[in-house]
Formats: structure tokens, sequence, C-alpha cells
């Protein structure tokens, strides 16, 4: 019993290509799927898009369902450290394209990672957190295939992104001043981790319940090229991010819940309050427990319960 619960609560990182670009795969439930797994919970994260982060909330997602259920979360293309055997890009040589590390990138990388290491038949539990939500709903618009059993939307940035406050102080930094940003992480990249440690443990001080968890992914994600293609990757948001997928919505409202932060600088209250107008029948929640955009810092456990209360009605017999 001793190793059966050791082999659920270990979770296994795997380094991939997918679609060329170093993906990072963190999985909590069987790495492979058998005959027995017939849901798989994937989990596509905001920006930047380092499955690290989010190691609480899938653990705890997984232990809540009692190991029912694989859940998985998949990095966005290029925001992980590759290993010392591996390269940021498969063969950098190679013409192409696409645009790996873009935001239609990253849509398409989702989607190919489905079709590469995910049974066909599998449903799927999709948790999506801020632009991840966005990259759902165009996920379930590209490809009407998929067996999505539910979509979960946490904190979701999936309209007028550069009107948001945040938006409106990082859209210029993002689209016209991309370069310092890179010249600033090339130099943060040359300092030795324990400085790095250091300045992001200072970053959070005065945060008395931050998930220790998500300092290590911190550290490597300033220790490379990962950050540079978030940066990207977000400029591209504030330029595609715009009018809201009413129709995507439409079509799939029975099997979407959205959460909304009630002081979300990425998604004010009021986007909150027009999306229910507009679909007075959906599921929209409204957050009381005064959660950050960032739940990942600090609740990553709390809102995993959430969800589980949300959906567990919806797995029944599966």
């Amino acid at each position: 019993m001793a190793n059966m619960m050791t082999e659920r609560d270990e979770p296994q990182t795997d380094f991939i290509y997918c679609c060329r670009a170093i993906t990072e795969v963190l999985k909590f439930g069987s790495s492979q799927f058998r005959s027995g797994h017939k849901v798989l919970f994937l989990i596509i994260p905001g920006n930047p898009g380092v499955v690290g982060f989010y190691r609480t909330f899938i653990q705890t997602l997984h232990s809540m369902f009692e190991y029912r259920y694989p859940v998985w979360a998949v990095s966005h293309a290029g925001h992980c450290t590759p290993p010392s055997s591996m390269d940021m890009v498969e063969d950098a040589s190679a013409t192409t394209d696409s645009d790996l590390f873009g935001l239609n990138g990253q849509i398409e990388h989702k989607l190919a990672f489905l079709r590469e290491h995910v049974p066909r038949d599998t449903s799927l539990v999709l948790v999506g957190h801020s632009i991840g939500c966005y990259i759902i709903l165009d996920m379930m618009k590209r490809n009407p295939e998929l067996k999505v059993l539910k979509a979960v939307m946490l904190f979701p940035t999936i309209e007028r992104m550069a009107q948001t406050p945040q938006g409106k102080v990082l859209t210029p930094v993002l689209c016209h001043m991309r370069y310092v940003g890179y010249l600033t992480l090339f130099l943060l990249s040359l300092l030795p981790d324990r400085l790095k440690l250091g300045l992001i443990k200072l970053s959070f001080i005065g945060m008395r319940s931050l998930d220790n968890t998500i300092v290590e992914p911190t550290v490597n994600l300033l220790g490379g090229d990962s950050a540079a293609n978030a940066l990207y990757m977000g400029g591209q948001e504030m330029k595609m991010v715009l009018a809201r997928d009413n129709i995507t919505i439409k079509k799939h409202l029975e099997k979407l819940i959205f959460y909304y932060g009630a002081t979300d600088h990425w998604c004010p209250v009021q986007y909150y309050h027009d999306i229910k107008q507009d679909f007075p029948h959906g599921d929209f929640r409204l957050c009381e427990n005064g959660f950050r955009h960032a739940f990942v810092l600090d609740a990553g456990r709390e809102v995993a319960k959430m969800v589980v209360e949300w959906i567990q009605g919806d797995l029944k017999g599966k």
C-alpha cells in the first residue's frame, strides 16, 4: 500500500518535442494510458506557461478524485528550460511557416499534443488559466471532434486584453519595448541561482501563504530563453485577444464553467457582468474568496478543491 501511495503522489516530468518545440509535461497519475483510463484532466497554463507553477493545484485535483484520473499539465511551447541533452527547437535549421512561440502556434501546439499523446476516444476535462482559457476555446473551435466533457476557465483572459488595467500598462512594454525586456532577462540569466533565489523571495516578501513549490520553477524561468518566449507570446496576446468568441461559447455553453476574479486587473468584473448578461443560462462564477489572478502563488490547493466540487457530478460513472 505504501508503494502504491508513493506512485500515486510522485509526479513524472517528461521533456518532449511537440511541433518541434521543447515542451515540459507534468503528470500526476499514469504516464501512459491503459484501457481503464477513459478521462484525462489536462491543464492549459497561463503565461508564462510553466507547468511547475501548477504542481500543488494538479496534485490536489489528483488526490481529491482519489487518484482515479490522470491529471497532466502541458507547458507552452518553449516555456521551459531544456535538459542538457535537448535544445529549445528540435531542428533549428528546418524552415517552417508556423510561428512556434506565438499565440497561434501555442494553440496548434496543444492540438498536436493531444493528437500525438492522447487516444482519440479519451474524454477530456480541460482546465485553463488566464490565456489558457482563450487557447481552450480556440482548440474547441478548430477541432470539434475533441471529446470535451467539461472545460473550466479560471480567471479567463478571453477578450479585450489590451483594454484591461494591466493590459494598458503592459501593452507598450510587450509590443514596443520588448527588446528592453529581453536585455533585462539576459542580464538576470547571468546571475548565480543563489542570487536569483534571493531576488525571487524578496519579490514575494509579505505574502504569508506563498506556495514554496513555485520558487524553483521561477528560478528556472529566469535562467534561459523561456522567459523571452513568454514575453513574445504576451505581446501577441495584446494584439490578438480582442472580441470575445461568442459563437464558440454559445456552441459549447453547457460544457463551460467560468470563474472570474473580483479584483482581477487582467479581467475586470465588468467583463463578468457582460458575459453573464449575454449568456444568462451559462455557468459564470465570481470569486468570493479574494483569490488573485495568479492563484498558483498561494491558493492552488483551494482553487483545486472548488474545481472538484463544480465538476464531480459530471464524472459519475466515468
